[in-house]
């Protein structure tokens, strides 16, 4: 098993993560549209809107990528008394696994990004925003809150956009505390003058970041290795992750030599927020326990979704858990998806004319009869979707000692098989609503069964779809396999 499949088979940790976010929010705005024309009244596109959204921004957006990730987040932040910082307050809110504290400054007026995109094309951004330093009462009381919750976290992140939350009196404070309690530290750096950030575990800045802070080129490799070798001694930062677009990222650290990871994105459509992923995999995968090194590739990987994506978004971790695979498999599709994506393969599958198959199970341990199983299902159809049991579901179907892999674990070697072309996981104790929802052609399961007695029979049958039992190979099962191993322990 390589790095990047070892690194995907641990993913499962990160949903014991538990990271404090602190830093400047915003909201961000897309109107979305199309250019049919240019003004009449001046050399510039006329944008026809279809749409908006709003999204959290700034630190706002670590915090959507943490939760995405599967960790759990405390939140510490300042708006104004204002409608965009009551938007922020709803769209927070509105959040599971995430303990807020949004700081109200009277009279501030807090940060909104204004995008203006047609197709995947950005034509102008406008912002609206206050930079001011906050009141001695907030940053006592955003003080406070951080110590408190620094106690049971696992990671900070500090995201610096120079709108006032992060003062040099703040940070300070901030580093003092997380290195009274042994929590490392990650920072989205700002700036000239990095000595603010002393004490920190990692600043992750760009290459423009890195030069402006240096007045050091940053056009090569050595360039960069040297401007981020000149950082590390003139200040106390303890590692410097660089990310460098279509390079990939270096990481530089004082006792070990470089490590560089390439890219992953096959195609850049937005770049928005992309550094907020990376700080939020590093805080999350630190947190959760990983190295530093692994912690660089999975934030590599989870940035490497997000710009292939429009506006500020998101990686969700079945999205990483395939990118890993995919990478180190040189899969042609991710095969590791949501209910919803599901959906979307078998509509595109069905528009091509090809038929669906489904099949379920456990795949605790994959032995000869599980192989068997999915060649013969993947016969009776084109395109082949398997079911697998989360780890919750299987623990109560199989009981407290099982599974023995984690199903991140389970739905890897899934994906790793030609006859699989997705993996959805389902936490209930049987597939009927995951059959429901995705309305497979075929249904198949192992000849201990009848037509009858084949959960999401009466479904696939109503639709005019077939059932086939598959023959069974003799003599293989999970259960013995554990068994025997406990037995000879």
């Amino acid at each position: 098993m390589s790095q990047l499949i070892d690194l995907a088979a641990r993913l499962e940790a990160l949903r014991s993560a538990r990271v404090t976010a602190v830093g400047d929010v915003m909201m961000d705005r897309f109107v979305y549209g199309t250019v049919e024309r240019i003004s009449p009244e001046g050399p510039i596109p006329v944008l026809r809107i279809q749409r908006e959204t709003t999204v959290l921004g700034g630190a706002g957006n670590v915090l959507r990528n943490l939760l995405a990730l599967g960790a759990d987040c405390c939140f510490v932040s300042v708006v104004g008394d204002d409608a965009t910082g009551h938007g922020i307050t709803g769209l927070i809110a509105g959040e599971e696994r995430v303990e807020p504290h949004l700081l109200v400054e009277a009279g501030r007026q807090t940060t909104v990004k204004t995008r203006f995109v047609a197709g995947s094309q950005q034509l102008l951004r406008a912002d609206q925003e206050e930079i001011s330093p906050l009141r001695p009462a907030t940053i006592a009381d955003l003080l406070q809150r951080t110590e408190e919750a620094l106690t049971d976290s696992g990671a900070l992140t500090l995201s610096d956009y120079g709108k006032g939350v992060l003062c040099p009196e703040t940070l300070r404070a901030l580093l003092t505390l997380a290195q009274r309690k042994g929590v490392p530290v990650i920072v989205d750096p700002k700036g000239r003058d990095w000595t603010r950030y002393n004490g920190a575990t990692l600043v992750t800045p760009n290459k423009a970041e890195l030069a402006e802070a240096t007045g050091l080129a940053t056009n090569s490799e050595a360039a960069i290795l040297a401007a981020a070798r000149h950082i590390l001694a003139t200040t106390s930062i303890e590692a410097i992750l660089v990310t460098r677009s279509q390079e990939g990222m270096t990481l530089v650290t004082r006792d070990a030599a470089p490590f560089h990871v390439s890219a992953t994105a096959r195609e850049v459509f937005d770049v928005s927020g992309a550094g907020d992923t990376v700080v939020a995999g590093l805080a999350a995968a630190l947190a959760a326990g990983f190295s530093l090194q692994d912690a660089c590739l999975l934030a590599n990987a989870a940035a490497g979704i997000v710009v292939g994506k429009i506006g500020t978004a998101v990686c969700r971790l079945e999205e990483l858990a395939s990118a890993l695979q995919g990478s180190d498999l040189a899969l042609g599709e991710q095969k590791i998806v949501s209910r919803r994506q599901a959906l979307d393969l078998i509509g595109a599958w069905r528009r091509q004319g090809l038929k669906v198959g489904f099949t379920n199970g456990c795949f605790d341990l994959i032995h000869p009869g599980h192989v068997s199983l999915l060649g013969q299902s993947k016969a009776a159809c084109d395109r082949l979707v398997v079911g697998l049991n989360t780890d919750a579901s299987v623990k109560r179907l199989k009981g407290d000692s099982r599974p023995i892999q984690s199903e991140m674990a389970r739905a890897i070697v899934l994906a790793s098989m030609a006859a699989v072309d997705a993996v959805v996981l389902f936490g209930e104790d049987t597939p009927y609503d995951l059959i429901a929802a995705l309305e497979p052609d075929v249904l198949v399961k192992g000849a201990d069964y009848t037509v009858e007695t084949v959960v999401g029979s009466d479904l696939v049958l109503k639709r005019g779809g077939k059932v086939v039992l598959a023959n069974l190979e003799a003599g293989f099962s999970t259960t013995n396999t554990v068994k025997k191993i406990t037995a000879q322990a």
